[in-house]
């Protein structure tokens, strides 16, 4: 195979593959059934293909996909990328403000953070909490104090929320962005990429298969197992509506799949935006993850199939996909 393409994040100054591995779903508690031991060969599988960077939380399966990644890194820590999140644990709802209220909370809890990754040290800390929340300062100054104490190389947030982002960003020391982008969600094209391209933050797409729906697997008879969120798309009725209308685009989007899979046309779409260094696309099975870390590796997508492309999504058009 060959050998994925490393870009930088941003200001941080970090090498990663164009291809990352999104780790919520071993956690065990959101996409259904998870075996440990698939887990870990899943991440083995991925060094293998030479896959160097891991995006995990501390709420995916209440920590235990970092308990995971850790087991994973044990003896060979410097193969790794790591970044993980922080904020939502027990987070108020009543108040929708983050527990870490000061600098000394934010600190102890990226700590657990590392002591459940068995590491000394994360490459990227991230906010996990997607809206602006009255710790937010906390967070910043918390983060900075953690890259002087060498716990975290680098810091960045999770929003799809562009004033949200700004303010995050306020002195620009922020490293990185991590956003929902796909071909049915464009609207971080409008005004998000163009600030990020600016100010140099470096940017992970997450949803770049669009929670599995822009793999084609799907039609509106699909059901989704005990366990799984995405059992809601065919609870709410609103949600269903929008689920139809998705698979009414894929339908059409399956005249691209000449020589590559649905799910590699995606991932190829979000990975020629300039403003993107990474794709974290999630897996429970080896064979997805071979699928997308060869679309890492296609040709490039020609105008006339962004062409086609434009014309189910605008630029800048689409919606969010939740949890965006």
């Amino acid at each position: 195979m060959s050998e994925i393409e490393k870009r930088v994040l941003g200001k941080s100054g970090i090498e990663v593959t164009k291809i990352g591995l999104g780790l919520w779903a071993i956690g065990g508690d959101a996409w259904g059934e998870v075996d440990d031991r698939e887990s870990l060969d899943l991440i083995d599988a991925a060094l293998d293909m030479g896959i160097n960077f891991y995006d995990t939380a501390d709420v995916y399966g209440e920590g235990h996909s970092e308990v995971l990644l850790g087991r994973a890194m044990k003896n060979r820590r410097d193969q790794f990328i790591v970044a993980t999140k922080i904020g939502w644990r027990e987070f108020d709802d009543a108040k929708q403000t983050s527990q870490y209220d000061t600098v000394e909370k934010l600190i102890a809890g990226v700590e657990s953070n590392l002591d459940r990754l068995q590491t000394d040290y994360v490459d990227l800390i991230q906010c996990h909490i997607d809206f602006r929340d009255p710790n937010m300062e906390i967070f910043v100054e918390g983060f900075q104090k953690l890259q002087e104490q060498g716990k975290v190389r680098s810091y960045g947030v999770s929003t799809s929320d562009f004033e949200y982002l700004k303010a995050f960003n306020a002195d620009n020391m922020t490293a990185a962005l991590q956003i929902d982008y796909s071909i049915l969600n464009r609207t971080p094209e409008k005004d998000i990429f163009p600030y990020t391209i600016k100010n140099d933050l470096g940017v992970l797409v997450r949803g770049p298969l669009a929670m599995g729906i822009l793999t084609g697997k799907f039609t509106k008879d699909s059901r989704f197992e005990d366990g799984d969120f995405r059992q809601r798309w065919h609870e709410n009725e609103d949600e269903y509506r929008v689920f139809l209308n998705d698979l009414e685009k894929v339908e059409k989007l399956k005249a691209l799949t000449d020589g590559r899979s649905l799910a590699q046309l995606a991932i190829q779409f979000t990975l020629q935006h300039p403003a993107v260094t990474l794709a974290i696309p999630g897996a429970k099975r080896v064979s997805q993850l071979e699928e997308n870390v060869q679309a890492a590796l296609l040709p490039p997508l020609t105008a006339e199939e962004f062409a086609l492309i434009d014309s189910l999504t605008p630029p800048g058009g689409g919606r969010k996909i939740w949890p965006a």
